[in-house]
């Protein structure tokens, strides 16, 4: 029973991490959002597009150094491609859902625009959340993973981050 109350313990602290770097990544998918649209005459779903571009770098980011650190770490062009792959496919659910309220519903006004971008970052999140988890950031065997933990706290900062090899 411990060790299920420790693998629960393990997911509620990745979502938690999950959800920081997220949360960070929703203000600057709005932020940029919203400057885009202020300062340019772009279209809505385009302004969004660069605003949700602009956020899936500073995610990745975020989750390959704090959220998933612990994560196999060889390997990092597939990681990135497949990274790239999946937040591809949550920016066209992302920036559907605003396409849909803006041209399908003709809800473009700036407050309209906000809540559908939302939104769509919500929906879309769901899925990143899924596809990160099991293909992008693949878990290591647990001994594997405590043990990279480990030596990254006992690493000083300026020593390179060491590579791993992946265990099939």
């Amino acid at each position: 029973m411990e060790q299920r109350s420790s693998g629960l313990q393990r997911l509620v602290g990745e979502m938690a991490k999950f959800g920081a770097v997220g949360g960070a990544g929703v203000l600057v998918n709005l932020g940029v959002f919203n400057l885009v649209r202020h300062v340019s005459t772009l279209p809505v779903v385009r302004a969004s597009i660069i605003a949700t571009v602009v956020a899936i770098a500073f995610n990745y980011v975020g989750f390959r150094y704090w959220t998933y650190r612990d994560r196999d770490r060889s390997g990092r062009t597939k990681e990135l491609t497949l990274f790239l792959f999946f937040s591809a496919i949550g920016l066209v659910i992302e920036n559907g859902v605003l396409f849909l309220a803006t041209y399908g519903l003709g809800w473009d006004s700036p407050l309209e625009s906000n809540v559908f971008k939302f939104l769509g970052i919500g929906v879309a999140t769901l899925f990143r959340f899924w596809s990160y988890r099991t293909w992008v950031f693949r878990a290591l065997p647990a001994q594997e993973a405590e043990s990279i933990l480990a030596a990254e706290s006992r690493r000083s900062p300026s020593e390179p981050e060491p590579r791993t090899q992946r265990v099939p």
